[in-house]
């Protein structure tokens, strides 16, 4: 299934416009719609918890768990690390400014999830796992 979403590339959306265009949870870094079969993530740089990263075209970013290690077979963590295979189709949201979401468009795996040690939201240290993930698309 192929998802056609109707913000272009760079285009900033408020959450409740991606909630409708996705059909997916109002809140977290990774949201998952059935309806549309997309998988929506995103990098907010307003918050420190997650620390996702540029490393060239490719955005290192941090699954989901916010206390204790992180398991890559759990939730959305293990639909982004499939994603190759399962179907979904994963789209990119950055936020710069609380509140407003740059899409930057769809995204792939560029290389397998790997593990590095973050602090947790209580600020002890914790295995989280880490997607590199490139856009492949310029619509």
């Amino acid at each position: 299934m192929s998802y056609t979403c109707k913000f272009k590339i760079g285009e900033t959306v408020t959450n409740q416009e991606m909630y409708n265009e996705f059909k997916c949870a109002m809140m977290g870094g990774m949201r998952r719609s059935k309806q549309t079969n997309t998988l929506v993530i995103i990098s907010d740089y307003t918050k420190g918890l997650y620390k996702d990263k540029w490393f060239g075209d490719s955005l290192h970013y941090t699954g989901m768990g916010k206390i204790g290690d992180q398991d890559i077979n759990r939730a959305q963590n293990k639909t982004l690390a499939n994603s190759k295979n399962n179907g979904v189709e994963v789209h990119l949201f950055e936020v710069f400014k609380p509140g407003k979401y740059v899409y930057q468009g769809l995204v792939e795996l560029a290389s397998d999830p790997y593990e590095e040690i973050q602090e947790d939201d209580e600020g002890n240290p914790r295995k989280v796992w880490m997607f590199p993930v490139k856009k492949i698309s310029n619509r």
